[in-house]
């Protein structure tokens, strides 16, 4: 999306909305957005295939992340 800057009566680029991707859920509801998106044509196939890979990407990220955490907690305890 772009708006038109008041002053100069040119195209400026919106800023992208900030998604939520701080939680499992959160990242299977933004991949079932992209899926959507693919399904109803309004993305291209291969643009949203490289989404879907990124995104699997924070998945695992965020996977590693919270088993980092929850083992170390368990080493606290244990110790």
């Amino acid at each position: 999306m772009s708006k038109t800057d008041e002053k100069k009566g040119e195209l400026v680029a919106l800023p992208p909305t900030k998604i939520d991707l701080h939680s499992a859920n959160a990242i299977r509801r933004e991949l079932s957005s992209v899926y959507r998106d693919m399904r109803n044509q309004k993305i291209d196939p291969s643009d949203g295939t490289k989404l879907a890979y990124v995104l699997e990407l924070v998945r695992k990220s965020y996977e590693t992340s919270v088993l980092e955490e929850r083992l170390r907690q368990i080493e606290s305890t244990l110790k």
